[in-house]
């Protein structure tokens, strides 16, 4: 008797430490499928390797871990409230969770960043010394003294190479205007023209 009670619980035992494997392996499973469906739908518009077709949304790959976490707290409690974050990014972060954010932040931070685009030689050149230089006798100062000597960024300041001008030019406007709330950016670009603008976006897009 007490050797067959022994073979019963043996069984049994088995029986559900192989249920509980294959319950942990389905978890981890859905987990994962989470994490490649939420990547997926942030694809769509940045692309699944953070690097977008469309000049309207800006690249991800390359971008601090630490940044992207930052916009995408932003945007689910709505703190960052510029035209474009209301009509896309509110309801695309709202269901997001910390773990999720974290996720994504790190996913896209470790993707290869996107190739400098050419384009107008003199745009280009007047962009480079705006960003490296500023313009002290008109209190703008050098947007590398930031975004680092090749705008690569670091922590919760963006990398701005190889980044959609179009995009670029349009986040300038807003902050300048105080569409976009970056208390710092809006002092350094008050007093950019729209002609320095495009030509520090050319310059950046370049990189």
């Amino acid at each position: 008797m007490r050797l067959s009670h022994l073979l019963v619980w043996s069984i049994s035992g088995s029986i559900w430490l192989g249920s509980l494997c294959a319950f942990a392996d389905a978890a981890s499973a859905h987990a994962d499928a989470v994490s490649s469906d939420t990547v997926t739908t942030c694809g769509f518009c940045h692309g699944t390797n953070g690097r977008s077709v469309s000049p309207m949304f800006p690249h991800l790959a390359g971008q601090p871990a630490a940044y992207i976490e930052a916009q995408l707290k932003a945007f689910k409690d709505q703190t960052r409230a510029d035209p474009d974050a209301k009509a896309y990014m509110w309801g695309m972060a709202a269901p997001l969770s910390e773990p999720m954010i974290r996720e994504l932040a790190e996913y896209f931070s470790k993707q290869p960043a996107a190739a400098g685009k050419s384009g107008d030689p003199a745009r280009i050149q007047r962009g480079k010394v705006l960003f490296e230089e500023g313009v002290p006798e008109r209190q703008i100062p050098a947007c590398a003294s930031c975004h680092g000597a090749r705008a690569e960024g670091m922590a919760t300041v963006p990398r701005l190479a190889g980044q959609h001008s179009p995009y670029l030019w349009k986040q300038l406007k807003v902050i300048q205007i105080s569409l976009r709330d970056a208390p710092v950016m809006q002092t350094v670009v008050k007093n950019l023209t729209p002609q320095e603008m495009q030509a520090v976006a050319a310059y950046l897009e370049s990189l």
